[in-house]
């Protein structure tokens, strides 16, 4: 089994990839493979709704989302990391959701996942919101901890002094192997995933 972490940051080895490491050890503890996947410091665009990737598969736009997507194909859980900006989480890794989300939701269907957030000090709550979004939308078990998914500090050093949130992401990260064993073990046994309507579509006029 695997998970694929997301480092939602454009500081590849900052306060996020130090929360995202500590669940890694915790998953690769209970000998489950990790990927930390850096989206890195390169714009990426957000999706402009041209609808070609529901004719091919894929992205229309040649950054790291078909990359992403390919990867996630063979994934079994995620984790999606982010700073927190302005109350929010980074745009990047929004933009990137959005699309690799929208183009790729076969991908990532009924696979476990949780998001998780740092920030000096506030706007954490607010952050986890949009990301979390993204995996009910798409029918996947969201993995909890013993309390919200956030480390604070504003250097890695910092976060390493949080004691209470390195806690929460490890704990998160033996739950998420809890469930990823629960789900293999459900699959020798026969139990096949939930069968799902076709999508009924409408809007606030009719």
């Amino acid at each position: 089994m695997k998970v694929l972490l997301v480092n939602g940051s454009s500081n590849q080895n900052g306060c996020t990839y130090t929360a995202l490491s500590e669940i890694a050890k915790v998953l690769n503890d209970n000998s489950i493979e990790t990927e930390i996947y850096q989206l890195g410091s390169d714009a990426i665009r957000d999706c402009t709704g041209c609808q070609a990737c529901r004719k091919t598969g894929k992205c229309v736009y040649e950054d790291k989302v078909n990359e992403f997507a390919s990867k996630a194909k063979e994934a079994d859980g995620f984790i999606f990391g982010s700073p927190v900006y302005y109350a929010h989480p980074s745009g990047r890794l929004l933009c990137f959701m959005d699309r690799v989300f929208y183009s790729a939701s076969a991908n990532f269907k009924f696979k476990p996942a949780a998001a998780v957030v740092s920030a000096r000090r506030a706007g954490t709550t607010a952050s986890l919101e949009p990301i979390t979004k993204h995996f009910t939308i798409n029918q996947m078990p969201v993995v909890p901890s013993n309390y919200w998914n956030m480390v604070h500090g504003k250097t890695p050093e910092d976060v390493k002094q949080d004691l209470e949130g390195l806690q929460i992401m490890r704990t998160l990260g033996q739950n998420m192997a809890w469930l990823l064993n629960c789900i293999e073990a459900g699959k020798k046994s026969g139990i096949q995933y939930p069968k799902t309507e076709e999508k009924i579509m409408t809007n606030f006029i009719r």
